[in-house]
């Protein structure tokens, strides 16, 4: 029997005798046994008997409960080299960049009369820029009394301001260097953020759902309530909130940077024109508002947003007029999925945006009318699901672009109208309103 007494023993031995089996059950039961007190021993005691599936288990493990591993006695026990393969890590499971410098400062104090030259080396780690928007955990930063004679230190101090600056002025700089990157967390930091609409006060108002915890939390507000706008999401981090019925005027658009360290909505370049029941797509990293309406005129018009120059240009136009549509993007083409095109005239039919081409190409018709249809891309095929044509529906049908047709499947629960629709964990995820799927943090 493998114990917590002779597992020390037996696995190395097991593996001088090349004792696959053995050397395999050893590690599965120190892998049950990691916790952030002996994660450290064991991701050592792996690396030194050449244990590689042990030894990857226990470093995602690390990395996933950095903040708890960093309390124990171990972690100031590390060498440079293995600290800065850790803080090194693109996917450190940290929620605010702060706490790997903390981290940092701690494991040098242990030690300051040896560590100390160390310091600038693992300060390029710190990913400091993501600090900058906020003025009052950068200040502590650079009052830290161990890095105030570090000129490299002040160097990273610069860039990071340098580049918050230029954010201010360009929301979607390219950060030149891995510092400026916001830490990507995985699948399991997955959420929902939905959209709301209520009859009573705020009328719009915006939360996380965490489908791992299943709670839900506030998100951030948006400047103005946004009935019947149109949202996307570049890059899982730029949410776009389009058009819609608000205070002011149907042209206007506002984005919310989700890795940014305060999220908050802020106003973008309005639409060449109001647009109301618009769908909204991206494409190569551009914004498409289609179709819509605004009075009593309903339009086939496209324009698209160019997140290199910050403008809306407009492209070619659908083949009919559209409002109240879905729209979905696969294989490299934008979808316009039924909608309608005047009072009680609700549409089936579907076509394709080419973006090379510029064109715009009808393709087979579903079989149900659908205005106010939900649209989600899973595994290479399309889904138009619920919407209205005098009726509420719950019918689900699916679009196959290897043979070109649609064809029904099993209906929903509920009759869905405008319902969002995400794609989490090899799902489609439907909700009676917006959602998207982001990576928050």
């Amino acid at each position: 029997m493998v114990t917590k007494e002779n597992v020390q023993v037996l696995l190395p031995a097991a593996n001088f005798l090349q004792l696959d089996y053995v050397i395999g059950v050893c590690a599965e039961f120190l892998q049950k046994q990691l916790n952030p007190s002996n994660c450290l021993i064991i991701r050592a005691f792996a690396d030194l008997h050449n244990c590689t599936d042990l030894l990857s288990i226990s470093e995602a493990y690390i990395k996933q409960n950095f903040l708890e591993v960093a309390k124990g006695e171990d972690f100031l026990s590390l060498s440079t080299e293995d600290l800065v393969k850790l803080i090194s890590s693109n996917d450190l499971a940290v929620p605010f960049e702060e706490k790997v410098f903390e981290c940092v400062i701690k494991w040098v104090k242990h030690d300051s009369d040896h560590r100390i030259d160390f310091l600038p080396k693992l300060m390029e780690h710190v990913r400091l820029p993501l600090l900058a928007s906020r003025p009052d955990v950068l200040n502590n930063v650079v009052e830290e009394p161990l890095l105030k004679n570090s000129p490299k230190y002040k160097d990273y101090v610069f860039e990071a301001i340098r580049f918050n600056l230029l954010k201010s002025v360009q929301h979607f700089t390219i950060p030149q260097t891995i510092r400026c990157k916001p830490r990507q967390f995985g699948d399991s930091k997955k959420v929902l953020l939905m959209f709301n609409e209520s009859n009573t006060s705020p009328e719009c108002y915006t939360e996380w759902y965490d489908p791992a915890t299943k709670l839900r939390e506030n998100a951030p507000g948006i400047n103005e309530c946004r009935r019947n706008a149109g949202f996307g999401v570049i890059n899982d981090q730029f949410v776009f909130a389009v058009g819609g019925v608000n205070e002011s005027r149907s042209t206007s658009v506002s984005m919310l940077d989700v890795s940014s360290q305060s999220p908050s909505w802020v106003p973008m370049a309005d639409m060449l024109f109001s647009r109301m029941y618009s769908g909204v797509g991206v494409l190569d990293d551009c914004i498409y508002a289609v179709g819509g309406c605004e009075s009593n005129s309903i339009f086939k018009s496209v324009e698209v947003f160019d997140v290199i120059t910050q403008k809306w240009r407009i492209v070619s136009s659908m083949t009919i007029e559209r409002s109240g549509l879905g729209v979905g993007v696969l294989n490299n083409r934008l979808y316009a999925v039924g909608g309608c095109n005047g009072y009680h005239n609700h549409l089936k039919s579907v076509e394709y945006y080419d973006p090379t081409l510029d064109i715009w190409t009808p393709v087979a018709e579903m079989s149900e009318c659908r205005q106010g249809v939900g649209v989600g891309v899973l595994d290479g095929l399309m889904y138009a699901i619920g919407g209205f044509n005098g009726k509420l529906l719950k019918s689900v049908e699916v679009y196959r672009p290897s043979d070109g047709v649609w064809s029904s499947i099993a209906d929903m629960n509920l009759c869905r109208f405008c319902p969002g629709v995400a794609v989490l964990d090899g799902l489609l995820t439907i909700r009676h309103k917006i959602s998207y799927i982001i990576k928050r943090g």
